[in-house]
């Protein structure tokens, strides 16, 4: 039985555990409780030392300091909160359940799904939250053997000067990756690092990502999170991440041996290579789940306080992230910790930015959601925060959840109308062409309001909850049945096409097909106003195999292939290709929306083009047989005006050029239908100053003006 002390009074701030002179200070928030204590432990994270009740108490914040005869850097420990066992009222208080620090730095261990994690008993012989019965009063099982232990950390770390590249949004281009996935299978990468925070600073990584000229990493979740019970009892795990235990604790799994200093080496590393680091982090909910849950952290120290619970009866959660509990943002004690965890990644870990999933649950009050909510002015009102990039996943499943275009300036957004546009358009779909227009000149329709500029839209055309842009062109249809939910889970419809024939093939017509498809979304992307996105593995055809929803599939399904990457160079090498001409032409990438303006050097930002050689008409655009147009992007000097042509159709189409200014001829700078990619300015293809090239089916060409040069010089 450990022994019993009295912590003396400490500081109500910072929340957690810090270091002081004389041991450690614990300040937690628990307005309702009416004790808490800090439960100290041994190494091994089993035997428990010493119990220290917090005596001190500002507002509702309790605190007090351990000795450093029982708590300094290293420490292991957990909390109890002893208060109103009322479900009815909000409150699940019970001294039973070990809770982690939800201010904690880091987390050692795993939730074993065992009954004793639950504030509700379950019934005899069964395991599942739906069978647990009403509860009469606090499961009264330990839950100690089967819960994580909080570490208190020594903040100390050399930087060795580090600095973020503070990338201009106008200049960056965004790549998404699973820490674990990507270089799990990395054959040149340490093997101790694979699948580590330290796998991202191997050279042969950070020299890939340099090559594709990628600015920013926006990391899957790396917040301390667990997998739900059904997956448990399942075989499975959650792989993706969203499922958070502690929001500022680094994810341990990811690490070799110290999570919060190999996180910092991480970042240091990628900051060194000009790489910027966003953190996709879940602050909407928590891994405690609904009213029939686990008692894991908040919920056994505020319930009332850091969840929205249906007014009509408090025994109940909201659910508007489909987790089960929803966090109450709008309240000042889940606002307060939120704002908090920001800050720390921002100020201690060196992090650049956030994207927030499920963003607007972020902005709900009472009546729905708010723009101007207390989230959002808190951040705008912060000194740090107000300068980190951020992005919002712009949709919850509530009512009023889709809310793209609706975030407050200063803030992007994943743009998955972009997405659905360019994939539709390449598949052949009809009347899109003024669809496809607007999500090329940067989503004005969207994003104009407020001041905002074109990169408030995140282009993308594949990310992690869907298909990888080679399933796009591989498969009609999910095939998600490894991930026993007899293929219900994902979205049906994915606007893709397989070209022929479902999944894999040695069909070499297809094969060509399905590589010029991803090419012509790619140059797309890349050319298309706002800030591009690629997902990891899209630029050498990582297949998640018709898995369009693998979230517990910490397999090879999810895993990054590098083999694939030896075996497809050439998109490779098209990927950095795109990449280097974007960052080459500012036209490329403005401040300002495509909208046919006159420039400086007397030509239009954008014009569009009917092959027939004159400029589109309304009825052009109406037309629902037209599939086929060009696009004419002007610059500030006109020598490097850009012209693209469009054929998403079947059959071949002749173009009609408009006739380049100062007598140049047209150079072709992209051509989709070309399997290989030649950079060499000498032996690019010249077309007559007007001429009617024809393109070949479901290809793109991109020109340029070859300033002093005829055909056949």
């Amino acid at each position: 039985m450990a022994e019993r002390f009295e912590a003396r009074p400490g500081a109500a701030l910072p929340l957690g555990a810090s270091l002081t002179p004389n041991g450690v200070n614990f300040a937690v928030h628990a307005q309702h409780a009416e004790e808490v204590v800090v439960c100290i432990y041994k190494a091994d994270g089993q035997t428990e030392t010493a119990r220290y009740t917090l005596t001190g108490r500002a507002g509702h914040v309790w605190h007090g300091v351990v000795p450093t005869i029982h708590a300094t850097a290293g420490t292991l420990y957990g909390l109890r909160a002893t208060g109103p066992f009322s479900p009815e009222d909000g409150h699940r208080y019970n001294s039973a359940k070990l809770l982690l620090d939800p201010s904690a730095r880091e987390v050692v261990g795993q939730v074993i799904w065992q009954p004793p994690v639950l504030d509700v008993e379950p019934s005899p012989g069964e395991y599942r939250r739906s069978d647990a019965r009403n509860p009469s009063g606090p499961f009264s099982a330990d839950s100690a053997p089967f819960v994580p232990r909080c570490r208190v950390i020594d903040p100390a770390y050399d930087w060795q000067g580090d600095r973020s590249p503070a990338t201009p949004w106008r200049d960056t281009f965004i790549y998404e990756l699973h820490v674990k996935g990507f270089t799990q299978l990395h054959p040149d990468v340490p093997p101790a690092w694979r699948g580590k925070y330290l796998g991202l600073t191997a050279p042969a990584v950070l020299d890939h990502l340099k090559k594709l000229g990628v600015t920013a990493v926006e990391l899957m979740p790396v917040q301390s999170f667990a997998s739900e019970q059904f997956l448990a009892a399942r075989g499975l795990s959650n792989y993706w991440g969203y499922n958070p235990l502690a929001w500022s604790a680094p994810e341990a799994s990811y690490a070799v041996e110290d999570p919060v200093r190999e996180f910092r080496d991480m970042v240091r590393a990628l900051h060194g290579a000009g790489i910027e680091v966003i953190l996709d982090v879940v602050y909407n909910h928590t891994a405690e789940g609904g009213d029939r849950g686990a008692t894991l952290s908040w919920r056994g120290l505020d319930n009332r306080s850091y969840y929205r619970l249906l007014h009509t009866d408090k025994r109940q959660f909201e659910n508007i992230t489909g987790t089960g509990n929803t966090v109450a943002i709008d309240q000042p004690a889940a606002l307060d910790l939120v704002l908090t965890s920001l800050r720390y990644w921002a100020e201690e870990m060196h992090v650049d930015g956030f994207r927030f999933d499920l963003a607007p649950v972020l902005g709900r009050d009472s009546g729905g959601f708010n723009s101007n909510a207390p989230f959002f002015a808190a951040l705008r009102a912060d000194p740090v925060l107000a300068y980190v990039k951020l992005i919002a996943e712009p949709w919850d499943i509530g009512f009023g959840g889709y809310q793209l275009g609706n975030f407050p300036n200063g803030w992007s957004e994943w743009n998955d109308r972009y997405r659905d546009t360019v994939r539709a358009y390449w598949r052949g779909d009809g009347r899109l062409l003024g669809s496809l227009a607007e999500r090329f000149s940067g989503s004005s329709d969207l994003f104009r309001h407020a001041g905002r500029r074109p990169t408030a839209s995140i282009n993308y055309l594949a990310a992690h909850d869907g298909f990888t842009l080679h399933d796009v062109v591989s498969y009609d249809h999910k095939h998600n049945e490894v991930n026993l939910e007899e293929n219900h889970d994902g979205h049906a419809d994915n606007l893709s096409w397989n070209c022929g024939v479902e999944g894999e093939t040695d069909d070499p017509r297809i094969i060509a097909l399905r590589n010029r498809q991803v090419r012509n979304m790619l140059t797309t992307l890349f050319f298309s106003q706002g800030v591009p996105m690629l997902l990891a593995g899209d630029e050498f055809g990582r297949t998640q195999r018709g898995n369009n929803n693998a979230y517990c599939q910490d397999n090879d399904i999810s895993w990054v292939d590098w083999s694939q990457a030896k075996r497809n160079t050439s998109l490779v090498d098209f990927v950095a290709r795109l990449a280097k001409l974007r960052r080459e032409r500012t036209e490329l990438r403005r401040d300002t929306f495509l909208k046919g303006s006159v420039l400086a050097s007397h030509s239009r930002d954008v014009l569009w083009w009917h092959p027939q050689g004159h400029e589109m008409r309304e009825s052009d655009w109406h037309d629902p047989y037209q599939r086929s147009f060009a696009i004419g992007i002007g610059s500030r000097d006109t020598s490097s005006d850009l012209l693209l042509l469009l054929n998403p159709t079947g059959d071949p189409c002749e173009f009609t050029l408009p006739v380049p200014t100062v007598s140049r001829s047209w150079q072709v700078l992209i051509d989709t239908s070309q399997e290989g990619i030649d950079q060499s300015p000498a032996l690019v293809k010249l077309l007559p100053m007007s001429g009617a090239p024809t393109l070949a089916p479901r290809s793109l060409m991109v020109l340029t003006q070859a300033a002093g040069r005829q055909v056949g010089a």
